[in-house]
């Protein structure tokens, strides 16, 4: 499998393999030092989505990793969706952890890898420094809404996703049409996703396998529930940040009520005018956000 993208030179980001919890990952690195801050990236991304959040975070003193997950990119696609399991995938990110040899973690996310991260901080898979979040609520938060038609009619596509070999096939059909749909058509600034963006992305998606490795998570997820279970009541005991894109057509503002009473040290960063696609869409905004809170590695 190839890189679906080369960085800039001037970047300060390479890539290279990891090999980790039995898998080989496409890992996106920059800056140094024994703080890692690891960037996991959401559906349908790559670790390109964090391309404008690296050298920042390396110039504030983290060792930055951005891995391709699992089924993405030119990273391991093991077959089956039991494969795909959330437990199996926070697992991931701890081996990651391991790997680099750093000291101290702190977890950057967005979107799914979202929501790995809070089940590893839940479950206090490792110890984390501190958690960002950006557009993707805490799970308990996000089964509430669920009740309730508004974020169940945003949701439609995660029960679309169940059905056998079509949704794979959709998205990717026409040169992945609904790949670059999903970018652009949620966008609010859609400039920030020009034609050679939203090829980098259905470039990835069209590889072999890659689509059903995708759609795998949501399958997953909702057969293999108990790979979801959260611990310690939900509760996250580290400083957390959640950077929020006012204009998620996928995620209600709603979903993030409550959050605050699994959370004690919450800050909450809302950004109006901006699509659910927040770090790509407004990066001069989320890096200031970033170097406001974080403190340097």
């Amino acid at each position: 499998m190839t890189s679906a993208w080369t960085p800039a030179a001037d970047s300060g980001i390479t890539l290279r393999q990891v090999v980790a919890n039995g898998l080989t990952f496409e890992v996106a690195q920059a800056g140094e030092g024994d703080h890692l801050a690891l960037c996991l990236h959401g559906f349908p991304e790559l670790n390109f989505s964090w391309r404008y959040q690296m050298p920042l975070l390396a110039g504030m003193g983290y060792r930055v990793w951005a891995p391709n997950q699992r089924g993405y990119g030119a990273s391991s696609r093991p077959e089956g969706v039991a494969a795909y399991s959330a437990d199996r995938i926070v697992a991931d990110a701890a081996a990651l952890f391991d790997a680099s040899g750093a000291a101290k973690l702190t977890l950057v996310a967005h979107d799914w890898g979202g929501a790995i991260a809070w089940m590893f901080a839940i479950n206090r898979v490792r110890p984390i420094a501190r958690l960002v979040v950006m557009n993707l609520p805490h799970p308990i938060c996000f089964a509430e809404a669920l009740k309730h038609w508004p974020q169940r009619r945003r949701s439609w596509y995660m029960a679309a996703f169940q059905l056998p070999w079509l949704p794979e096939r959709a998205m990717i059909v026409r040169d992945a049409a609904a790949v670059r749909h999903a970018f652009r058509g949620m966008a609010v600034d859609k400039s920030r996703f020009p034609d050679e963006v939203l090829g980098v992305y259905a470039a990835a998606a069209q590889a072999p396998g890659a689509a059903t490795a995708m759609i795998n998570w949501y399958r997953a997820a909702a057969r293999h529930r108990d790979a979801m279970k959260l611990r310690n009541g939900g509760r996250v005991e580290v400083p957390t940040l959640i950077v929020w894109g006012e204009e998620d057509s996928a995620l209600g503002l709603e979903t993030l009520n409550g959050t605050e009473r699994f959370v004690p040290d919450l800050t909450i960063r809302r950004l109006p005018g901006v699509s659910h696609w927040v770090q790509q869409e407004a990066p001069e905004a989320v890096n200031a956000i970033l170097a406001d809170w974080l403190p340097r590695g």
